[in-house]
Protein backbone atom coordinates (compact mmCIF):
# COMPACT_ATOMS: atom_id res chain seq x y z
CA UNK A 1 0.00 0.00 0.00
CA UNK A 2 2.78 2.46 0.90
CA UNK A 3 6.16 2.37 -0.82
CA UNK A 4 8.71 4.40 -2.72
CA UNK A 5 9.55 8.03 -2.13
CA UNK A 6 7.20 9.72 0.33
CA UNK A 7 8.19 13.35 0.97
CA UNK A 8 7.79 14.50 4.57
CA UNK A 9 6.08 17.67 3.42
CA UNK A 10 7.10 21.06 4.74
CA UNK A 11 4.29 23.39 5.75
CA UNK A 12 4.65 26.69 3.86
CA UNK A 13 4.11 29.94 5.76
CA UNK A 14 3.59 33.48 4.54
CA UNK A 15 3.75 36.25 7.13
CA UNK A 16 3.36 33.72 9.93
CA UNK A 17 0.27 32.02 8.53
CA UNK A 18 -0.11 28.67 6.79
CA UNK A 19 -0.11 29.38 3.04
CA UNK A 20 -2.65 26.91 1.68
CA UNK A 21 -2.26 28.04 -1.93
CA UNK A 22 1.47 27.32 -1.69
CA UNK A 23 0.69 23.95 -0.07
CA UNK A 24 -1.57 22.97 -2.98
CA UNK A 25 1.19 23.98 -5.39
CA UNK A 26 3.59 21.68 -3.54
CA UNK A 27 1.15 18.77 -3.71
CA UNK A 28 0.83 19.15 -7.50
CA UNK A 29 4.59 19.54 -7.92
CA UNK A 30 5.44 16.44 -5.93
CA UNK A 31 2.92 14.36 -7.85
CA UNK A 32 4.20 15.70 -11.18
CA UNK A 33 7.77 14.90 -10.10
CA UNK A 34 6.89 11.27 -9.43
CA UNK A 35 6.58 11.12 -5.64
CA UNK A 36 4.76 7.97 -4.58
CA UNK A 37 2.91 9.46 -1.59
CA UNK A 38 2.82 12.46 0.73
CA UNK A 39 3.33 12.79 4.47
CA UNK A 40 1.99 16.12 5.80
CA UNK A 41 2.39 17.49 9.35
CA UNK A 42 5.13 15.28 10.58
CA UNK A 43 8.01 16.98 12.37
CA UNK A 44 9.25 18.25 8.99
CA UNK A 45 5.82 19.83 8.58
CA UNK A 46 6.47 21.80 11.80
CA UNK A 47 3.74 19.98 13.70
CA UNK A 48 5.18 21.12 17.07
CA UNK A 49 4.33 24.75 16.26
CA UNK A 50 1.02 24.28 14.45
CA UNK A 51 -2.21 24.71 16.36
CA UNK A 52 -4.57 21.74 16.36
CA UNK A 53 -6.86 23.62 13.97
CA UNK A 54 -3.95 24.30 11.60
CA UNK A 55 -2.80 20.69 11.84
CA UNK A 56 -6.22 19.36 10.87
CA UNK A 57 -6.59 21.94 8.09
CA UNK A 58 -3.23 21.03 6.53
CA UNK A 59 -4.14 17.32 6.47
CA UNK A 60 -7.54 18.08 4.96
CA UNK A 61 -5.98 20.37 2.33
CA UNK A 62 -3.40 17.79 1.25
CA UNK A 63 -5.92 14.93 1.13
CA UNK A 64 -8.46 16.95 -0.83
CA UNK A 65 -5.96 18.37 -3.29
CA UNK A 66 -4.17 15.06 -3.85
CA UNK A 67 -7.64 13.70 -4.66
CA UNK A 68 -6.53 10.08 -4.67
CA UNK A 69 -3.61 10.60 -7.06
CA UNK A 70 -1.19 9.38 -4.37
CA UNK A 71 -1.50 7.98 -0.86
CA UNK A 72 -1.47 10.43 2.06
CA UNK A 73 -0.04 9.42 5.43
CA UNK A 74 -1.04 12.10 7.93
CA UNK A 75 1.21 12.96 10.83
CA UNK A 76 -0.75 12.28 14.04
CA UNK A 77 1.84 11.97 16.77
CA UNK A 78 1.86 13.24 20.34
CA UNK A 79 3.19 12.17 23.72
CA UNK A 80 -0.40 12.35 24.97
CA UNK A 81 -2.43 9.27 24.02
CA UNK A 82 -5.76 11.09 24.10
CA UNK A 83 -4.38 13.79 21.81
CA UNK A 84 -2.96 11.16 19.47
CA UNK A 85 -6.37 9.49 19.25
CA UNK A 86 -7.97 12.83 18.40
CA UNK A 87 -5.40 13.48 15.67
CA UNK A 88 -5.89 10.01 14.19
CA UNK A 89 -9.66 10.44 14.24
CA UNK A 90 -9.32 13.79 12.47
CA UNK A 91 -7.01 12.27 9.85
CA UNK A 92 -9.52 9.48 9.28
CA UNK A 93 -12.38 11.97 8.94
CA UNK A 94 -10.32 13.95 6.40
CA UNK A 95 -9.85 10.84 4.27
CA UNK A 96 -6.15 10.17 4.89
CA UNK A 97 -4.94 6.72 3.90
CA UNK A 98 -2.97 6.20 7.12
CA UNK A 99 -1.58 8.01 10.15
CA UNK A 100 2.06 8.33 11.16
CA UNK A 101 2.26 8.01 14.96
CA UNK A 102 5.55 8.71 16.74
CA UNK A 103 6.70 6.94 19.88
CA UNK A 104 5.79 9.31 22.76
CA UNK A 105 8.63 11.74 23.37
CA UNK A 106 9.94 13.15 26.65
CA UNK A 107 7.75 11.14 29.04
CA UNK A 108 9.56 7.88 28.05
CA UNK A 109 6.87 5.20 28.42
CA UNK A 110 7.76 1.55 29.00
CA UNK A 111 7.24 -1.05 26.27
CA UNK A 112 3.87 -1.83 27.88
CA UNK A 113 3.03 1.85 27.65
CA UNK A 114 3.94 1.86 23.95
CA UNK A 115 1.61 -1.08 23.35
CA UNK A 116 -1.23 0.74 25.11
CA UNK A 117 -0.55 3.98 23.22
CA UNK A 118 -0.40 2.46 19.74
CA UNK A 119 -3.31 0.12 20.37
CA UNK A 120 -5.48 3.11 21.29
CA UNK A 121 -4.44 4.86 18.07
CA UNK A 122 -5.05 1.76 15.95
CA UNK A 123 -8.47 1.16 17.48
CA UNK A 124 -9.63 4.32 15.67
CA UNK A 125 -9.81 2.22 12.51
CA UNK A 126 -7.21 3.98 10.35
CA UNK A 127 -4.01 2.18 9.28
CA UNK A 128 -1.13 3.19 11.54
CA UNK A 129 2.55 3.57 10.66
CA UNK A 130 4.70 3.44 13.80
CA UNK A 131 7.39 6.13 13.84
CA UNK A 132 10.39 4.88 15.80
CA UNK A 133 12.97 7.64 16.27
CA UNK A 134 14.78 7.09 19.57
CA UNK A 135 17.27 9.88 18.90
CA UNK A 136 14.46 12.42 19.31
CA UNK A 137 11.87 10.64 21.43
CA UNK A 138 14.33 9.08 23.93
CA UNK A 139 12.40 5.82 23.77
CA UNK A 140 13.15 2.92 21.43
CA UNK A 141 10.42 0.48 20.50
CA UNK A 142 11.86 -3.03 20.74
CA UNK A 143 11.46 -5.55 17.96
CA UNK A 144 9.39 -7.71 20.31
CA UNK A 145 7.00 -4.84 21.03
CA UNK A 146 6.69 -4.05 17.33
CA UNK A 147 5.93 -7.70 16.61
CA UNK A 148 3.18 -7.66 19.23
CA UNK A 149 1.67 -4.50 17.75
CA UNK A 150 1.93 -5.90 14.21
CA UNK A 151 -0.75 -8.42 15.18
CA UNK A 152 -3.28 -5.54 15.18
CA UNK A 153 -4.99 -5.33 11.79
CA UNK A 154 -4.61 -1.55 11.70
CA UNK A 155 -0.88 -1.39 12.56
CA UNK A 156 0.60 -1.93 9.12
CA UNK A 157 4.18 -0.69 9.19
CA UNK A 158 7.00 1.37 10.61
CA UNK A 159 8.97 4.46 9.74
CA UNK A 160 12.33 3.40 11.14
CA UNK A 161 14.74 6.23 11.98
CA UNK A 162 16.99 4.21 14.25
CA UNK A 163 19.80 4.19 11.71
CA UNK A 164 20.36 0.51 12.54
CA UNK A 165 20.07 -1.45 9.30
CA UNK A 166 20.12 -4.75 11.22
CA UNK A 167 16.70 -3.82 12.59
CA UNK A 168 15.15 -4.20 9.14
CA UNK A 169 15.64 -7.98 8.72
CA UNK A 170 14.90 -8.51 12.41
CA UNK A 171 11.58 -6.68 12.08
CA UNK A 172 10.91 -8.50 8.82
CA UNK A 173 11.40 -11.82 10.60
CA UNK A 174 9.32 -11.00 13.68
CA UNK A 175 6.60 -8.78 12.16
CA UNK A 176 6.15 -10.63 8.85
CA UNK A 177 7.14 -9.93 5.27
CA UNK A 178 3.95 -7.92 4.68
CA UNK A 179 4.77 -5.47 7.47
CA UNK A 180 5.68 -2.24 5.66
CA UNK A 181 9.13 -0.92 6.52
CA UNK A 182 9.90 2.67 5.48
CA UNK A 183 13.20 4.37 6.17
CA UNK A 184 13.20 7.59 8.16
CA UNK A 185 16.81 8.39 7.28
CA UNK A 186 17.72 9.56 3.78
CA UNK A 187 21.42 8.72 3.97
CA UNK A 188 20.91 4.99 4.63
CA UNK A 189 17.82 4.48 2.45
CA UNK A 190 19.64 2.31 -0.10
CA UNK A 191 20.85 -0.16 2.51
CA UNK A 192 17.47 -0.04 4.22
CA UNK A 193 15.68 -1.24 1.09
CA UNK A 194 18.37 -3.83 0.37
CA UNK A 195 17.64 -5.28 3.82
CA UNK A 196 13.90 -5.53 3.17
CA UNK A 197 12.52 -1.99 3.28
CA UNK A 198 10.15 -0.66 0.62
CA UNK A 199 10.56 3.10 0.75
CA UNK A 200 11.59 6.26 2.54
CA UNK A 201 9.70 9.08 4.24
CA UNK A 202 12.20 11.63 3.05
CA UNK A 203 13.21 15.17 3.96
CA UNK A 204 15.51 15.57 0.95
CA UNK A 205 12.58 14.69 -1.33
CA UNK A 206 11.20 18.16 -0.56
CA UNK A 207 14.11 19.55 -2.59
CA UNK A 208 14.79 16.72 -5.06
CA UNK A 209 11.50 14.83 -5.50
CA UNK A 210 12.20 13.46 -8.97
CA UNK A 211 15.68 12.22 -8.12
CA UNK A 212 14.48 10.66 -4.84
CA UNK A 213 11.58 8.95 -6.64
CA UNK A 214 13.90 7.55 -9.30
CA UNK A 215 16.30 6.37 -6.59
CA UNK A 216 13.51 4.52 -4.80
CA UNK A 217 12.21 2.97 -8.00
CA UNK A 218 15.69 1.67 -8.79
CA UNK A 219 16.04 0.02 -5.38
CA UNK A 220 12.60 -1.56 -5.58
CA UNK A 221 13.48 -2.95 -9.02
CA UNK A 222 16.69 -4.42 -7.62
CA UNK A 223 18.78 -2.09 -9.79
CA UNK A 224 21.28 -1.16 -7.12
CA UNK A 225 23.87 0.14 -9.62
CA UNK A 226 21.45 2.86 -10.73
CA UNK A 227 20.40 3.49 -7.14
CA UNK A 228 24.03 3.89 -6.08
CA UNK A 229 24.63 6.37 -8.89
CA UNK A 230 21.65 8.40 -7.67
CA UNK A 231 22.90 8.20 -4.09
CA UNK A 232 26.28 9.51 -5.20
CA UNK A 233 24.46 12.56 -6.55
CA UNK A 234 22.24 12.96 -3.47
CA UNK A 235 24.64 12.29 -0.60
CA UNK A 236 26.19 15.78 -0.30
CA UNK A 237 22.67 17.24 -0.28
CA UNK A 238 21.52 14.77 2.40
CA UNK A 239 24.44 15.82 4.58
CA UNK A 240 24.01 19.55 3.98
CA UNK A 241 20.27 19.62 4.67
CA UNK A 242 20.86 18.07 8.10
CA UNK A 243 23.75 20.33 9.16
CA UNK A 244 21.01 22.30 10.96
CA UNK A 245 17.36 21.25 11.49
CA UNK A 246 16.38 19.41 8.34
CA UNK A 247 13.13 21.19 7.65
CA UNK A 248 14.92 24.55 7.70
CA UNK A 249 17.45 23.19 5.22
CA UNK A 250 14.68 21.80 3.06
CA UNK A 251 12.84 25.11 2.94
CA UNK A 252 16.03 26.93 1.99
CA UNK A 253 16.76 24.45 -0.79
CA UNK A 254 13.22 24.75 -2.07
CA UNK A 255 13.52 28.54 -2.12
CA UNK A 256 16.49 28.25 -4.49
CA UNK A 257 14.32 26.50 -7.09
CA UNK A 258 11.27 28.74 -6.70
CA UNK A 259 9.19 26.30 -4.64
CA UNK A 260 8.60 28.40 -1.54
CA UNK A 261 10.27 30.69 0.94
CA UNK A 262 12.53 30.12 3.94
CA UNK A 263 9.98 31.10 6.60
CA UNK A 264 9.88 28.88 9.70
CA UNK A 265 8.30 29.27 13.13
CA UNK A 266 10.23 29.90 16.31
CA UNK A 267 12.09 28.39 18.04
CA UNK A 268 13.54 27.47 14.64
CA UNK A 269 15.41 30.23 12.82
CA UNK A 270 17.07 30.73 9.47
CA UNK A 271 20.26 28.97 8.46
CA UNK A 272 23.83 30.16 8.89
CA UNK A 273 25.67 31.25 5.76
CA UNK A 274 27.91 28.18 5.89
CA UNK A 275 24.98 25.77 5.82
CA UNK A 276 23.33 27.72 3.02
CA UNK A 277 26.50 27.43 0.96
CA UNK A 278 26.70 23.68 1.61
CA UNK A 279 23.07 23.18 0.54
CA UNK A 280 23.61 25.20 -2.61
CA UNK A 281 26.74 23.18 -3.40
CA UNK A 282 24.85 19.94 -2.75
CA UNK A 283 22.11 20.99 -5.13
CA UNK A 284 24.66 21.85 -7.82
CA UNK A 285 26.30 18.43 -7.32
CA UNK A 286 22.90 16.73 -7.64
CA UNK A 287 22.16 18.61 -10.88
CA UNK A 288 19.34 20.65 -9.38
CA UNK A 289 21.08 24.00 -9.87
CA UNK A 290 23.62 25.22 -12.40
Amino acid sequence: MFKGSLPALVTPFTNGQVDFDALKKLVDWHIDQGSHGLVPVGTTGESPTLTHAEHDAVVECVVNHAAGRVKVIAGAGSNNTAETVRLVQAAKAAGADAALVVTPYYNKPTQAGLIAHFTAAADCGLPIIIYNIPGRSSVDMSVATMAELAKHDMIVGVKDATGDLARVPKQRHHCGHDFIQLSGEDATALGFNAHGGVGCISVTANVAPKLCAEFQEATLAGDYATALSHLDRLMPLHEAIFMEPGLVGAKYGMSLIGMGNEEVRAPLVGLTDGTKAAIRDGMVHAGLLN
